[in-house]
């Protein structure tokens, strides 16, 4: 018996150790990226597919789209674990494969001159180490982009059945016009456990030189869902807005697009889940606003994100409008929709909107 009860304590004691000796290791290995990094501006296809000194004008219409990609693996009957579903990964990887291949498919038919894309997985053990960057632009060719890398996580062993492994991904922003001046800004995080878990939150910003001596600006962000509290949150808005108002007092056109981890519709949702709490429409910097209140309501009737902690079913899974645009008052929002996919590829459909950049008085 003696010899037994000793066996055991050693077994649990090593258990122990093994445990003590990864926590080390994911806070060890845990980081952030430094902030206001300038990101490198790359080119998609070859020279064929671009039109040289295509520059964006003053009351000329355009499009853009932004689209979460869900890393791949949303399809509408996957659940995932952080939001009380089950998988931590895709299917499989020629389900990512094909999924990527879909999104892309969808981007290039729309052929918007602009695109805002979130949850680009470059290597992931969540994703099967597909490069979703390198496969998306065998879709999207003809446009400069930027990477903004906004997780690069440890080897994590949770959830216990599915451990979501070590992977990176980021946000990636397509202009059809040259991008001459970047930067990626580190936003402010939960610092509880959960900051081991989830994103290295940030915003990229992309200036597009104008004309007329300004710039378009476009903000590529995604915000805080999991584990946030209202600080968090308030304290992401409020450095984005510093910064989007300074473009704004330089006489720039300023269009923040992505996912707010927010309800950009101005209807009230009873129960609404942790990550789906109003837009703070009040917080909004004099000389901004939200695009979606320019929209008819037929054209946003469809949310653009579901509930992932369950298979999708119509009519009965929660969903809401977390992903659209900030625009400054010298942009005009001519058109606005909520394209409805059904979420047959990611847990977010895509919203695209054409906009105009306003003449000065």
């Amino acid at each position: 018996m003696k010899k037994a009860g000793k066996r055991i304590g050693i077994i649990i004691l090593v258990i122990l150790l093994i445990m003590a000796a990864y926590l080390v290791y994911v806070m060890v290995s845990y980081h952030r990226l430094p902030d206001k990094l300038t990101l490198e501006v790359n080119r998609t296809g070859n020279q064929a597919a671009f039109e040289e000194d295509r520059q964006v004008e003053v009351g000329k219409y355009y499009w853009i789209m932004t689209y979460n990609i869900g890393f791949g693996a949303y399809r509408n009957d996957y659940s995932f674990f952080m939001d009380g579903g089950r998988s931590s990964w895709a299917k499989d990887e020629e389900s990512v494969t094909a999924g990527i291949c879909g999104m892309g498919d969808i981007v290039n038919t729309v052929n918007p001159d602009f695109v805002l894309m979130q949850e680009v997985d470059i290597d992931g053990t969540r994703s099967y180490h597909v490069n979703e960057l390198e496969l998306m632009n065998q879709f999207v060719t003809g446009y400069y982009y930027t990477f903004a890398e906004n997780y690069d996580s440890p080897f994590l062993f949770f959830p216990p059945w599915e451990p979501h492994g070590a992977n990176q991904a980021g946000i990636v922003t397509y202009s059809r016009s040259e991008i001459t001046d970047t930067m990626r800004r580190s936003l402010p995080i939960s610092q509880s456990f959960s900051r081991f878990l989830d994103l290295d939150r940030c915003y990229s910003i992309s200036r597009i030189p104008l004309e007329n001596g300004k710039s378009l600006c476009l903000y590529n962000v995604h915000l805080s869902a999991y584990g946030a509290d209202a600080s968090v949150r308030d304290g992401q808005l409020a450095m984005l807005y510093e910064d989007m108002k300074a473009d704004y007092k330089e006489g720039n056109y300023i269009i923040c697009g992505g996912d707010f981890n927010h309800n950009m519709k101005q209807t009230v949702i009873e129960n609404t889940d942790e990550w789906a709490q109003p837009f703070p429409r009040e917080s909004l910097p004099e000389g901004f606003r939200l695009a979606i209140d320019s929209a008819k309501a037929e054209d946003i009737e469809h949310n653009s994100c579901r509930d992932a902690g369950e298979p999708y079913q119509e009519g009965q899974t929660q969903t809401y409008t977390l992903d659209g645009f900030i625009v400054s008052d010298n942009v005009g929002v001519n058109y606005y929709t909520n394209m409805d996919w059904r979420y047959e590829l990611s847990d977010h459909d895509p919203v695209l909107m054409q906009f105009m950049l306003l003449k000065s008085e």
